[in-house]
Formats: structure tokens, sequence, C-alpha cells
């Protein structure tokens, strides 16, 4: 068996999960398992507000590619450019084979793209989903989550790298400071 190398494979934009799970199918059902390690749709957690709900979300780092690691063949590339709907081929580079002809061929990703790409997809595997901060000091917020939910406050203090917020509540007449996560207040 040769070495395995990872590949980009474009996909319709919208389908790359779909894509992976019919390409891993089709691979399974011709039994070339042996030749690919893992196929790949890298994804980032985030968090959105969704109707004045925080929910946390994948958002694909490349949209429109999928990455396999696998030992191409034939058979291979065969099925990834001809068998699997949503999936458009390799990314390829031309190579002249005689004359005026050329043949584009699959180019594998370089050690340290690999790396980078593997690192990031760990870094938000180990990691909760990262809040985009649109908060600032001195911000209106109503507190959507927890005990003082129905509260208005206002942003204090930002606490990026815990994801939280210090807001000033006024309780029974008197200004509180609370500490509060990024997913438990929205903008007012």
């Amino acid at each position: 068996m040769g070495e395995q190398k990872w590949y980009v494979l474009r996909t319709a934009g919208g389908k790359e999960k779909k894509a992976k799970e019919y390409l891993e199918k089709e691979i399974e059902r011709s039994g070339l398992q042996d030749q690919v390690s893992q196929v790949l749709v890298p994804v980032k957690k985030e968090i959105v507000n969704k109707n004045g709900k925080r929910k946390a979300v994948d958002k694909l780092l490349y949209p429109g590619y999928v990455l396999i690691e696998a030992e191409l063949s034939a058979k291979l590339e065969n099925i990834i450019r001809n068998l699997v709907p949503g999936m458009s081929g390799f990314l390829t580079e031309k190579k002249a084979t005689t004359g005026t002809q050329f043949e584009r061929i699959p180019v594998p990703l370089r050690d340290e793209e690999v790396r980078r790409i593997l690192g990031m997809q760990d870094e938000n595997a180990d990691s909760a989903a990262e809040a985009i901060v649109n908060f600032e000091v001195g911000d209106a917020v109503k507190i959507t989550d927890g005990p003082f939910s129905g509260f208005n406050g206002t942003v204090e203090e930002i606490v990026e790298d815990r994801s939280k917020l210090k807001v000033v509540v006024v309780i029974f007449g008197r200004k509180t400071l609370l500490e509060l996560s990024f997913t438990q207040v929205t903008k007012e």
C-alpha cells in the first residue's frame, strides 16, 4: 500500500455534508476503505442569535470544499469525479502529457497546510463554541437566561477570553454588578 495524502474535493455550495455522506457510502460500497483514512468537512463552532435565542452552530471553514485523506487509485478517482452527487472532482493542476495535450492531476495538500487545517479542527473541537463579540462597554442589554432573566442592564466590562460580560443591573433600587456569559444576554 502506498502513502496516503490529503486532497481537496470541490462540491456544490451548501452540499458539503451531503457530498461527504454520499462519498463515504460509495467508498464503503466499492470496498475501498483501506485506501481512505478519513473524509472531513472542516467546521468551526459559533454562537448566533436566532429569534432572540442564542444557539451554537457549525460554520464551514471552507465552503464548497471537502477534504479526503487517501491513497489515490483510478477507481477512487472515478468514484469522486463521476459517482458522488454534488461533488465536481479535485482541486487539480494541468500537466502536459504530449505536445498540446494536458491532463488534470489532483494536487495533494502540503504537510504544513494539513497541520494548520487539522489544528484548527482540533482547537474547535476542544473549545466551547466561540461567540462573536458584538458587545461594547455602555451597551444596553437584556438578560435572556439564568436567575435574572428579563432584567435589563448596561455592559460595564467585557472579558473576552472567558466569554463573559460584567453587567450592571438595578435590583430593588440598587445597582448590582453581575457576571454573565455572552449567551445569557442580547443587545437591546
